[in-house]
């Protein structure tokens, strides 16, 4: 730790800090997420490909490095940004501190720079890339271009499973389409009376005839990295219009829920700075009961009407198909938090036995 390093923008400003975690040079998409807790999650996520995290909260690392509460096994995100970082722990499930999990998993991150400041620009220009680097990047450098011009790419690919996998025994079969899932997503289902529900994961590029091969009586399409719209070229969006159009309950989160969207003819865009952190408002259309949740998005689904909105600015949160089928933007297993909306498994899972028992 202690080396000086520099973050250089898209935009031409330059933020003098300190580095710590692996040695290095990296360029990716900065994000900000607002978590006050929740940072092994967030790490561990497989949504942050390609992106180089900002923590807003300034003291990240106090309870240290707690693997069960590990999202995935690797990190996915290009680096890490943190205004202090602790190098003493205390916490009674530590197994170590963050500088040294970064530096073992090579991941390159920079501390004591304002992040306040940092925030304030992405929440004023919008999300944009940067490089972290020893030295300082000026605009007529032959790399700064390489800042300008990078962009997340063939993310799916990158974080799905290999193959297609049996995590747990039951009557009623659950097909989990894994586009960069979080593992609390399968621990919400298996939790659940698990001696009735049999999951199994199956790579992104599965085809709908292979899972249907299965007989699920319930279909889980996961979160995952990157722009929506990268899909529309792969053949994702007929792979799910056809796991749709079998009438099996299908249950859509964050990037399962825009890939739902897009087979049914929604479009997308991308959101000025997103919404990421634990602390977003939805609201209930239909009921006007509002839910703290857990979100990680930079993607929006155009829809006139939903089912669930944002408080903050509007957007779609949620959609409910007439054939049993619904999605939602945020994350209603939460791992770091809130539980508000875990009860949506609960409702997929009442779908699931209905369709079971037809």
């Amino acid at each position: 730790m202690n080396n000086t390093a520099y973050l250089t923008l898209q935009n031409g400003v330059v933020f003098k800090g300190k580095s710590f975690g692996a040695s290095g040079e990296v360029t990716g998409e900065i994000v900000f997420t607002t978590g006050m807790t929740g940072y092994l999650e967030t790490l561990t996520d497989p949504s942050y490909y390609g992106q180089i995290i900002l923590q807003t909260f300034p003291l990240i690392g106090n309870y240290g490095v707690i693997p069960a509460d590990f999202e995935s096994e690797t990190i996915s995100a290009a680096a890490y940004i943190v205004k202090n970082p602790c190098q003493n722990p205390s916490n009674f499930r530590s197994e170590g501190e963050l500088d040294t999990f970064l530096r073992e998993r090579g991941i390159v991150a920079l501390y004591d720079i304002d992040t306040r400041a940092l925030t304030k620009i992405i929440r004023q220009n919008g999300v944009m890339n940067g490089k972290i680097s020893a030295e300082p990047l000026q605009t007529d450098s032959p790399t700064f271009s390489d800042i300008k011009n990078y962009s997340v790419e063939n993310a799916i690919a990158a974080v799905s499973c290999r193959k297609i996998t049996k995590l747990s025994e039951g009557e009623r079969k659950i097909a989990l389409l894994d586009f960069g899932a979080k593992k609390g997503i399968a621990e919400c289902l298996t939790k659940r009376n698990c001696r009735s529900y049999e999951v199994w994961t199956f790579p992104h590029n599965t085809s709908a005839a292979q899972i249907l091969q299965l007989n699920p009586h319930g279909i889980m399409l996961s979160n995952g990295p990157g722009d929506p719209a990268e899909a529309a070229n792969i053949p994702i969006i007929n792979t799910v219009r056809e796991l749709m159009e079998s009438k099996i309950p299908c249950f859509g989160i964050c990037l399962g829920h825009q890939l739902m969207a897009m087979s049914q003819g929604y479009k997308t865009r991308k959101l000025k700075f997103g919404h990421r952190g634990a602390n977003q408002p939805v609201k209930d259309t239909s009921t006007g009961r509002v839910y703290i949740t857990s979100q990680n998005h930079g993607y929006e689904v155009i829809a006139p009407h939903s089912w669930l909105n944002n408080v903050n600015d509007g957007t779609c949160e949620g959609l409910d198909y007439p054939n049993g089928s619904f999605s939602v933007q945020f994350h209603p297993e939460a791992k770091g938090g809130p539980l508000d909306t875990e009860f949506l498994f609960n409702k997929f899972l009442e779908r699931v036995n209905n369709y079971a028992v037809k």
